[in-house]
């Protein structure tokens, strides 16, 4: 590490915690300038190089779980560890000038006082750099390496997240932005403005249709949210038809409960909202329902630890979320034939799961019956006995307090 630091950049390497801040756009744009300040004075030196760019490690390597003291929550969080982006290495060169085009890029957005999500970005550096940016994957890892160069948040540098997310059930949402200061014929005047729906009303999201309410990609916005409710659980959702089903039944009534989706593998946004309930809503537990897989575990750890990609910010999203079904002991509630076997994605991703240290023990034990059998179960199984019988299956696990 001291080499490293030797010859490469000192942008922000003295800070020792592993974390990206969340920052004003004033305070982004002058860490951006630091960075080129830095590299042009090693440029311009008596004894001249092009500098490393020295990154916090991302690789599952470099990944440990933390467990609160005061809370039940852990996360993924990211050790003090570098790795670098070096123009002198040939199949690092690229990545070098993709890390510079990025944050000039970000630079822009942020004088402007716009904001773009990951795939309006991409589409721009395509246009601006084709020769650099040729794919949604190469932009997404740049914006990480930002991330990770600047610690700061991938909000911050004016990206906003794409939101695929719903939410229904016993849920008030209203949102309200800062007060204003008016003076108006020499009294002050303090105005909260509050963001209200055309009608007037906060949204009721028991009253949003089978369809329920999407959830903004505005991350601030997701802050500012008053939220209230009446629900004894948060119930996670992996699957939109799944999702859609249960607010059709209106299970949410059945069992007092707010229903949350991000139609699969967790978008930040949906995480984002699910970590503030868990904040306005501390005694209120989140419980999880996911296929029987090893895509529909790693989907469920990514909410409750965050993702080893997003280390630097994953203390912001985790939650400590249980799960619900569908575990092992629920397949003697499944035909046979409804069961499937294991694609070899699976066992990517079993092994992958296998590897690191985030699994709790039961959680283990669950991903080894699935590679020992071979086999896989979705939600969907369950509707052997009949359409209302998902419902009913929630309730009762619920009600015996049958998650882990």
């Amino acid at each position: 590490m001291e080499d490293l630091s030797r010859s490469s950049m000192q942008f922000f390497s003295d800070q020792q915690l592993c974390y990206a801040d969340i920052l004003s756009p004033l305070e982004v744009r002058a860490r951006i300038e630091v960075s080129v300040l830095s590299f042009l004075k090693i440029l311009n030196s008596p004894d001249p190089e092009i500098s490393n760019i020295p990154l916090i490690n991302r690789r599952s390597s470099n990944s440990h779980v933390s467990q609160g003291l005061l809370t039940d929550v852990s996360w993924i969080f990211l050790s003090h560890s570098y790795c670098t982006r070096s123009l002198m290495k040939a199949n690092a060169a690229k990545a070098f000038v993709r890390v510079w085009k990025m944050m000039e890029m970000c630079f822009q957005i942020l004088v402007q006082e716009k904001r773009v999500t990951q795939r309006e970005l991409f589409y721009k550096l395509l246009c601006d750099s084709p020769e650099y940016f040729t794919s949604q994957l190469q932009a997404n890892r740049t914006i990480q390496d930002v991330v990770a160069l600047l610690r700061c948040s991938r909000y911050s540098l004016g990206i906003m997240a794409s939101s695929r997310g719903l939410v229904a059930g016993r849920l008030l949402l209203q949102a309200h932005y800062p007060i204003s200061v008016l003076y108006l014929d020499g009294i002050l005047h303090y105005i909260l403005l509050l963001l209200r729906e055309p009608n007037g009303e906060a949204v009721d999201c028991s009253q949003c249709g089978s369809s329920g309410y999407a959830i903004s990609g505005d991350l601030n916005l997701l802050e500012k949210l008053i939220l209230k409710t009446d629900a004894r659980y948060i119930i996670v959702v992996e699957k939109h038809a799944i999702f859609h089903r249960l607010v059709e039944d209106r299970v949410f009534n059945q069992i007092p409960s707010i229903l949350i989706t991000a139609k699969g593998y967790p978008d930040i946004a949906t995480r984002f909202l699910l970590h503030r309930m868990s904040r306005a809503f501390p005694d209120l537990p989140i419980v999880a329902l996911v296929d029987w897989n090893p895509a529909g575990l790693a989907i469920l750890c990514t909410f409750k630890f965050g993702s080893i990609g997003m280390g630097l910010e994953a203390y912001r999203y985790a939650c400590n979320v249980r799960w619900l079904g569908v575990r092992g002991d629920d397949l003697q509630l499944i035909p046979e034939q409804s069961l499937f076997p294991l694609k070899p994605r699976d066992l990517q991703i079993a092994k992958s799961l296998m590897s690191s240290e985030i699994l709790q023990e039961n959680y283990r034990e669950e991903l080894a019956l699935m590679v020992q059998s071979g086999q896989r179960a979705e939600i969907e199984a369950l509707y052997y006995h009949g359409y209302d019988y998902l419902g009913k299956y929630i309730v009762k696990k619920i009600v015996q307090a049958n998650y882990i």
